[in-house]
């Protein structure tokens, strides 16, 4: 189980099912990388970038902490990118 695999997967079933979650809006957020990695991300259309989405989610419900929980989220979506780029690279 590469790191933050589980936000991917989360965030995959979400998006094959229609939902917005943080963990769907991550694999946005996150989806070039990805694609160049060879993953399968759908497309959806946003009114605003999706980081702004994930933001103002999170800020709803942490208030204050939504910075620093927001970047955790963003750094353990790179950990898992950097983790499938250095296993495809074997």
């Amino acid at each position: 189980l590469l790191p933050g695999q589980e936000l991917i997967e989360e965030g995959l079933a979400d998006l094959s099912q229609d939902r917005l979650t943080d963990s769907s809006l991550l694999v946005l957020i996150s989806a070039p990388r990805l694609r160049r990695l060879g993953m399968q991300i759908p497309d959806r259309p946003f009114p605003q970038p999706f980081e702004h989405q994930l933001y103002t989610r999170l800020e709803k419900r942490f208030g204050a902490a939504a910075h620093s929980y927001y970047n955790s989220l963003i750094r353990r979506i790179v950990s898992f990118a950097r983790a499938l780029e250095r296993e495809q690279s074997r």
